[in-house]
């Protein structure tokens, strides 16, 4: 059986992620979808367009979509519905996982790689994060949760920007940009997306589409460091810098990009990623990469997520490509200095 992709839909509380859930699960595509909600709170997917059978956890719905509440843990309601498809008692092509508007997605992303058995069934596609245009600034400043929710996107979707400023929602996403800058960023009108922006992004698993753009920085490489300098220590999430063109807030959830042309050593690099991952590994929310590494031809795959990571033999390197490492690390308060100077300690 080929793995079933799974996506995790997460966002502050009012961020649209029902609406954007229902849109999918109603629009016409031919898939059937398994729903995983994190919580059945006073916004559950509509028990109108579900076929009820309250006693269940899993429940059939009309259009053959499957919903099912989190009642015990998430691995078990993953290895529960894997089964059942297995025995040919659910038919489904995907889940999606919805969080609750507070939850730091990390555990769930882990889920589909500490357990064996969840590895062997699924695939993790990519995390979803919603940001509410006339909400988020506050949200952003006040709340963790929203910064960390962004941190983990592999997409960022907009909603309710038709009710702020076009100059609100282009600081936003500014602002988005640099906590991080590896997901691409779209504004949506009540769900309104295409199912290809939101099913097999292949987040998770670095495909080229993904690979980091190497001048996402480029325009204002300078800026970023500046910008951040000198509130490395300061702990007021709303505190304000003044700036004409920064963004005002020195958020904790920051990036920055290591790059260099020259080889890593791969045991170097393993031992010095396996000490930072263990000091900082619960505040490294990802961090992924294209590295070129000695011994190789082909290119190396590398991610993870908070203190879990991984690598893959990507493609080879092409003759007229030239070899570089590019590598994001985005996180909570990260001494960017001992990464950078680490990474360049790991070089041939």
């Amino acid at each position: 059986m080929s793995l079933i992709p799974a996506t995790i839909l997460t966002g502050f509380l009012g961020s649209g992620k029902t609406t954007l859930l229902k849109r999918v699960l109603a629009e016409a595509h031919g898939q059937k979808i398994a729903v995983i909600e994190n919580e059945f709170g006073e916004e559950n997917i509509d028990s109108d367009i579900l076929v009820t059978d309250v006693k269940e956890q899993i429940i059939q719905m009309n259009n053959g979509c499957i919903c099912c509440t989190i009642r015990e843990d998430l691995r078990t309601t993953l290895q529960d519905l894997a089964e059942k498809k297995r025995k040919g008692e659910l038919e489904f092509d995907r889940v999606v996982i919805e969080t609750t508007g507070l939850a730091d997605p990390g555990p769930v992303a882990q889920t589909f790689f500490m357990d064996d058995e969840i590895a062997e069934s699924y695939l993790l596609d990519s995390i979803l994060t919603l940001v509410d245009a006339k909400h988020a600034v506050a949200q952003l400043n006040d709340r963790q949760e929203a910064r960390r929710q962004i941190g983990f996107a592999d997409q960022i979707f907009i909603s309710k920007t038709d009710l702020v400023a076009k100059e609100e929602v282009d600081a936003l996403m500014h602002r988005i940009k640099h906590m991080n800058p590896r997901a691409p960023q779209r504004p949506v009108h009540f769900g309104e997306v295409a199912l290809s922006e939101v099913f097999d992004l292949r987040g998770f698993n670095l495909n080229t589409k993904l690979e980091i753009d190497p001048d996402f920085l480029k325009e204002d490489d300078h800026d970023h460091t500046q910008d951040h300098e000198h509130g490395e220590n300061c702990d007021h999430p709303s505190h304000q810098h003044e700036g004409a063109h920064h963004h005002h807030h020195d958020d904790d959830v920051k990036s920055f990009v290591f790059k260099s042309e020259r080889a890593f050593d791969a045991a170097k690099l393993e031992d010095f990623l396996g000490a930072i991952v263990n000091i900082y590994g619960p505040r490294m929310l990802r961090y992924k990469g294209v590295l070129h590494m000695k011994g190789t031809e082909r290119k190396v795959i590398f991610q993870g997520v908070h203190q879990l990571m991984g690598s893959d033999l990507g493609p080879e390197w092409r003759a007229d490509e030239k070899r570089e490492s590019k590598m994001v690390f985005i996180g909570i308060d990260l001494p960017k200095d001992i990464f950078l100077q680490g990474m360049e300690q790991c070089l041939v």
